[in-house]
């Protein structure tokens, strides 16, 4: 290691064990704060992990050379006339295990305002050393969408494999760049496998903690890279904010009237999009057979029902069977049922701002 290197970050002694349980190596997840976090899903997605599992230091970033003070100042307690603390800005490599066992990295903090081809560079020899297989970096986007319609997390990639039937832009796109965006590059010129997540928040609630968002971007990390987080703490925070939601959209009719405009652009944005696309999945979608394993299931229940009907032939022989006892119609349907209201529809423009939102406990979920 070079001196710059070592000026860089320092290792963990004795180094935890990182190695993956699968044939392949760890997956990395990179969730650096202060850019491109709408909803604040990339802090709090980073933030749910570290309090939900376990986790070990691996490498920790020298705050002195990445970290410009003046522009990103850390918060000063004072109790009693006197400096009690002060905001830690940890940027660092922890390995985590999930609820499975399985390890995995994750890089969080936040992002180095200083050197970023020597902290890219960095993190891609870190990478190496502990034989990543994928790098995910995440982001979120304040994007044109209404929040009573599926939140899309769209992808970016070099690997097929880590896209699958998610989101994509077919289009030519200049961003503003960032420390994330150039680990990606690092990493895909020296032939690693590393794909972006961006999950698409209401712009209207971009400043606000978003717990749908942070929920979207952690599914899409554990289907593509197969660990298995706890998100029952973040469920319950979205079913709490969605029902304030409901609440500020019903009060304004001005509301109502521009979630349903965003409504209607999105469902033809999204039949555009999937006419092009037709294996394209939204939330919730992954877990609906497709045809074909529709009619694969059906075919070996038919199997086992024809398997079952010969078994009992050849036990009951030639003997009168008896008819089974019939049902009086009436009791089969149970009365005074009541319906329930459907759900009225959410809107939401730039007033709705659900405010001292109380975040669950993560922790809750080990």
């Amino acid at each position: 290691m070079q001196d710059n290197e070592r000026r860089m970050y320092d290792l963990e002694y004795p180094a935890p064990e990182v190695g993956s349980d699968t044939t392949g190596g760890p997956t990395l997840i990179v969730a650096l704060q202060g850019y491109a976090d709408a909803g604040h899903a990339v802090e709090s997605s980073a933030d749910h992990l570290l309090a939900a599992l376990d986790s070990r230091p691996v490498a920790s970033f020298n705050n002195d050379e990445l970290i410009d003070y003046r522009s990103r100042r850390p918060a000063v307690t004072m109790d009693n006339h006197r400096i009690t603390g002060m905001e830690s800005l940890n940027l660092g490599i922890r390995v985590l295990r999930d609820t499975e066992g399985r390890s995995f990295l994750l890089l969080s903090g936040p992002e180095p305002d200083l050197r970023w081809e020597a902290f890219t560079e960095a993190v891609a020899d870190l990478a190496e050393k502990f034989g990543v297989e994928n790098t995910i970096c995440l982001y979120s986007a304040p994007m044109a969408v209404p929040h009573t319609r599926p939140l899309v997390v769209s992808a970016h990639s070099n690997t097929p494999a880590l896209v699958n039937s998610m989101f994509t832009y077919d289009s030519k796109v200049v961003l503003p760049g960032s420390a994330s965006m150039m680990i990606e590059r690092v990493l895909h010129k020296r032939g690693r496998n590393v794909a972006g997540f961006t999950a698409h928040v209401p712009h209207y609630l971009a400043a606000s903690p978003y717990p749908a968002a942070t929920h979207e971007l952690l599914d899409a990390v554990a289907r593509a890279s197969g660990l298995s987080f706890p998100l029952r703490a973040i469920e319950h925070d979205m079913t709490r904010v969605a029902g304030q939601l409901a609440e500020q959209v019903n009060d304004s009719a001005e509301i109502q009237q521009v979630v349903h405009h965003l409504e209607i652009q999105f469902d033809e944005e999204l039949e555009r999009y999937r006419a092009k696309h037709p294996k394209a999945m939204l939330s919730g979608e992954h877990n609906v057979p497709s045809g074909d394993e529709i009619g694969e299931e059906f075919e070996r229940f038919l199997a086992a029902l024809d398997s079952t009907d010969q078994d009992n032939a050849s036990e009951d022989v030639g003997g009168p069977r008896e008819l089974p006892e019939q049902t009086d119609p009436e009791d089969i349907y149970p009365e005074d049922l009541e319906d329930e209201d459907p759900a009225d529809e959410a809107s939401d423009p730039e007033d709705i701002y659900p405010e001292d939102l109380e975040d669950e406990d993560p922790a809750d979920d080990r």
